[in-house]
Order: structure tokens, then C-alpha cells, then sequence
């Protein structure tokens, strides 16, 4: 029997479902509370409720729409990833990243998550997968590489962070940031996506800041307006990689459908909604996209635009020969968008050794069942 999962509820539908069962209403606000605050993670941990009722649970909900498949850790201990199988076979991963100790900063607690903004030192990061393979194509991505198989549900994405939330309060520690940068396009699977952010984001519930979440699309036109006209205080990130359409058709098969242009005239759009700014992501791709010559064309696209230009040198995949730039390269590449008046940050690059690139994992795992 498919029991729904519970993370799937909103606080409404699990109340209607309690007393479908003859329970009170304010049970639900107790599970609500076990499950997003206390992060409870089976029935029986709930002591507070009637015997009775945590039956009823463990029999008619799913509390984890997966099984732990494998993880990593990379040798410096800052990074683990996480690959889950779901019951229907499909793979999908969660990264944990840790920036800084914590014995650092004993603030970094469980009870003091919520007042941690996005950049204090000791930061514990989840870039969290919205779909199970991607449709987007991009060549240079593993996730790409692999096609789409389908889209996760809110519950699968809110149970990604509730596993990564678990195993750091046992470490008294607690997630700061999470990033939709994982397996899939975010804005491929709004309405999931987002309704995940919602229940994260409930006052009652896991109650994490808006500001401390960032959604990252390849350039999904409509959805970026509609997410502007929602205006959210959720960060928003731009995979853009190229500052021509030509080469950036090369690499992203989306800008077929939406040229450079057209996203950036998105971005405006929501900067002018919202009053937020934009990030661009930017993956250095050795003598590709890390020239001078492109900083400046790149800089002229952005100019007037409050931006934010992120850049990471690229993760290494099987299925694309380009390499990462050198930290020479990048460096120029700063400081030529620098000067034409565009910030800029060179980003560290995590896990490199237990391939934390979005869809590594999977990849491999899938190719060596084959």
C-alpha cells in the first residue's frame, strides 16, 4: 500500500486528515511542530501524542520518501554528498558544506539557527536536487548528461533537508543556507519547488528565513517573471556561463528557446519588482569563457543591473572534455569585470574529491549498474 508522504502535507491537509481520524485539530499542530522543530524522523519518537495515534501514523504515513544509496565526505571533512534512492529506482542527491569550524563560533546551534544570517562564517549549506535527472541539457553538467526522469515532489525536497537537519542537530549544529542548485532546474518544477520554500519557510514549522534560501535556473523566462511578480525575499541565481548566444547555445541548449537578452530583460524585471539583486553564476571553463574579452562583453550585458557576478571554476564531468581554469585566469577574469563595475567573486570549489558537482554521483553510480 503507497502511503503519502508526510512531508507532502501542508498543516490544512494534515489537520482534515486528523479528523478524518476523530483526533482534535491541535494534534496537528503537534505533529506540525515534532516534525519541522523538534525533527522527529518516525512515529515513535512523538511521546506527547496517544499511542493510538502514532499507529495510525506509522501505519498511513511515510516519514522518508528514500534510502540512503551511499555518501562521501571529502578528505578535508567540509563536504559530504549524499545519494538516495527513491522506491521508484531514481537517484538523487543532497550536498552538505560546511564553511568554518564550529567550535569557532558556538552560536552555530540548533537554537540559534533562525538568527544566523547568510554570511556568517560558520555556515552550513545544502544544495538540495528538485527533479531526478534534468531536462535542460546542459553539456557541461553531469545531471545534465543524464536526461530527466521526473520531477520530485515537495515532500522529496522538504525531506532532503529535514535528513541533512537531523544529522546536524545531533552536532548541536543547524542548517544556515540552502540552495536549489542540486539535481534538476527549480523552475522546471515551480510549483513543487516552491511550495517546499513554503513549508520550510512556516512561522510554526522549520521556520527558516526566505532571505536564506537561493533558487537557481539556467534562464526559465516565464517563471523568473512570475517569481518576480511573487515577490519573495528568496535570493535568485542565474546559471548564465556565456556572454554570447552563440556560445552559450554551445553549452545550454535552453538558449535556443531563450536568448541572453530575453533573460536579462527577466532580471530587470525582477530587480525593479523586488528591489533584489541578482546573482549570475558563472562556471570558468578554461580559455571558453574566462577571457578578458568576455569579462568586458559579459560586463556590458550587466551594466545598470544590480548584480552579482558568482564564478567557480568548472567541476570536471565525464561527459564534457572542457577543463577548469587556472587561478591566474580566473583572478583576471575579477578583476577585468571588476573594473568595468560589476562585483565579483571567485568561489571556492567544494568536493572536487567525492564529486560533489550536481549529478557526479548519480552518474557514476548509474553507469557502473549498466
Amino acid at each position: 500500500m503507497n502511503t503519502p508522504l508526510i512531508y507532502d502535507l501542508d498543516l490544512p491537509y494534515l489537520t482534515a486528515q486528523l479528523k478524518m481520524w476523530g483526533e482534535p485539530a491541535y494534534r496537528a499542530k503537534q505533529i506540525w511542530q515534532g516534525l519541522y522543530q523538534n525533527l522527529y524522523a518516525s512515529p515513535e519518537q512523538f511521546t506527547s501524542l496517544p499511542k493510538s495515534l502514532r499507529e495510525q501514523m506509522a501505519k498511513y504515513l511515510t516519514f522518508s520518501p528514500f534510502e540512503v544509496r551511499t555518501y562521501l565526505d571529502s578528505s578535508d571533512g567540509s563536504t559530504r554528498k549524499t545519494l538516495f534512492e527513491l522506491p521508484d529506482g531514481n537517484l538523487i542527491e543532497a550536498v552538505l558544506m560546511r564553511y568554518g569550524d564550529p567550535a569557532d563560533n558556538p552560536q552555530i546551534t540548533a537554537s540559534a539557527a533562525n538568527s544566523i544570517g547568510r554570511g556568517a562564517k560558520n555556515r552550513r549549506t545544502l544544495c538540495i536536487s528538485t527533479q531526478a535527472g534534468c531536462a535542460m541539457g546542459c553539456v557541461f553538467c553531469a545531471t545534465g548528461q543524464m536526461g530527466f526522469q521526473r520531477n520530485l515532489t515537495s515532500g522529496e525536497i522538504v525531506a532532503q533537508v529535514m535528513y541533512y537537519a537531523q544529522i546536524l542537530k545531533e552536532k548541536d549544529e543547524a542548517v544556515t543556507n540552502i540552495v536549489f542548485m542540486g539535481m534538476g532546474e527549480p523552475f522546471h518544477n515551480y510549483d513543487n519547488t516552491l511550495a517546499a520554500v513554503d513549508r520550510l519557510n512556516d512561522a510554526d514549522g522549520y521556520n527558516f528565513g526566505a532571505r536564506r534560501f537561493t533558487i537557481s535556473t539556467v534562464g526559465l523566462v516565464p517563471q523568473i517573471r512570475r517569481f518576480a511578480d511573487e515577490q519573495r525575499q528568496v535570493n535568485l541565481a542565474i546559471s548564465l556561463h556565456a556572454a554570447d548566444d552563440k556560445e552559450r547555445l554551445a553549452i545550454m541548449p535552453v538558449n535556443k528557446r531563450y536568448k541572453i537578452d530575453e533573460v536579462i530583460e527577466a532580471c530587470k524585471y525582477y530587480v525593479e519588482k523586488t528591489h533584489r539583486r541578482v546573482t549570475f553564476e558563472w562556471a570558468l571553463i578554461n580559455g571558453v569563457n574566462d577571457t578578458p574579452e568576455v569579462a568586458r562583453s559579459l560586463a556590458a550585458r550587466l551594466r545598470g543591473l544590480l548584480c552579482h557576478v558568482n564564478a567557480i571554476p568548472l567541476n570536471p564531468t565525464a561527459g564534457y572534455t572542457g577543463q577548469a581554469t587556472d587561478r591566474e585566469r580566473a583572478r583576471l577574469f575579477k578583476e577585468t569585470l571588476e573594473d568595468a563595475g560589476i562585483p565579483c567573486t571567485i568561489r571556492m570549489r567544494r568536493g572536487i574529491d567525492i564529486q560533489a558537482g550536481c549529478g557526479q554521483l548519480a552518474g557514476s553510480v548509474m553507469d557502473s549498474n549498466e
